[in-house]
């Protein structure tokens, strides 16, 4: 397939994002306290209370994750280390991850048990999200499914580049590697992230950075909040490989689903061609990070392995929630965003 050249339709925005309200006591405390520059006014209980999985806690962990990425429009970048917001961060991060652990607790510890459902093609598609859009999704389900995912697809790659200086020899140089295609290859035009805007461009989307944090529910957030999690701390960088891996397995057969999809409903050549760009690129990556990633971490340090397989199922456990959520209302009827998106 020809790339499409760039689009000039909707260029990139590198504006920052405006600050989404908030959805319960914690995500409003935070948003006001970035707002006013003070310390965030809460109940510590609120803590303990907040549901893990929930709109609440998902989107202060959001908040709080993305001043480390572009900050918020007219909130201090200062913010970004502010000891407060580290402390309630590190709080919800606590309990977030309490309840990703107790829910895989029979999980796979091995990286061949945790992979090993991935390399093989279902025989069964029927819950597979992929599958419904290249059969039957509409046109107004392909632009609410490329609305959820930009909160990821527009920083791509970006919350993997953290474990770049946290790996050595064969995994750091095949991890550098990946992410070198991921950005572009040295190309502005060519970034990942840049694709995924001229496709929502194609999708009479906003293609603004953040654009749709205010419409996308928790189990978005919450497979956005997985890697940045993963991303911010070292000694989860086995988890974060993890779910490096997971990624690039999966991605090319989705990707080919996709594009499929994106054909079928006469989306625009950008929107088919980023998810065809996919469906090549990562059938290589996922050779390399398996054999060079994965496998040169675990020379390196054999004791990561229990948390690389964590990072592979927590992966796909966050996605099959998501998955889920969107389906459950789509079969209602329903949007899957907490409002729907506008007519195009």
């Amino acid at each position: 397939m020809t790339p499409p050249g760039p689009s000039t339709k909707a260029p990139t925005t590198t504006a920052r994002p405006r600050l989404a309200a908030g959805r319960g006591e914690l995500s409003s405390a935070l948003a006001q306290a970035l707002r006013s520059g003070r310390p965030p006014a809460y109940d510590p209980g609120a803590i303990l209370r907040a549901d893990p999985w929930g709109e609440d806690l998902q989107l202060a962990l959001y908040l709080l994750y993305e001043l480390h990425y572009r900050g918020f429009d007219g909130v201090d970048e200062e913010r970004e280390w502010d000891p407060d917001l580290l402390r309630l961060r590190r709080a919800l991060e606590d309990r977030f991850l309490h309840a990703l652990r107790t829910e895989l607790s029979g999980a796979p510890r091995s990286v061949e048990d945790a992979f090993a459902p991935l390399l093989v093609e279902p025989v069964d598609l029927s819950g597979s999200l992929n599958h419904y859009l290249e059969t039957e999704g509409e046109s107004w389900q392909l632009r609410e499914y490329a609305a959820l995912r930009s909160l990821y697809h527009l920083k791509e790659a970006d919350p993997h580049a953290w474990v770049i200086p946290r790996l050595t020899g064969r995994a750091k140089a095949a991890m550098v590697a990946v992410e070198y295609d991921e950005f572009g290859a040295g190309r502005a035009d060519r970034i990942h992230a840049r694709l995924f805007a001229d496709l929502m461009a194609d999708l009479d989307l906003d293609p603004g950075y953040g654009r749709y944090l205010d419409r996308a529910p928790a189990p978005v957030l919450a497979t956005v909040n997985l890697m940045s999690l993963f991303g911010l701390h070292r000694a989860l960088r086995g988890a974060l490989v993890g779910h490096f891996a997971c990624v690039e397995i999966t991605s090319s057969p989705g990707s080919r689903r996709l594009a499929k999809a994106m054909r079928r409903c006469g989306a625009g050549p950008a929107a088919e061609h980023f998810y065809a760009e996919h469906v090549e690129a990562d059938a290589v990556h996922e050779q390399v990070v398996r054999h060079e990633v994965v496998g040169g971490l675990l020379a390196d340090e054999p004791g990561l392995e229990a948390d690389i397989a964590f990072g592979c199922v927590a992966t796909g456990f966050l996605e099959d929630r998501f998955a889920a959520h969107v389906r459950g209302a789509w079969d209602q009827g329903h949007s899957a965003l907490r409002t729907p998106l506008p007519e195009p």
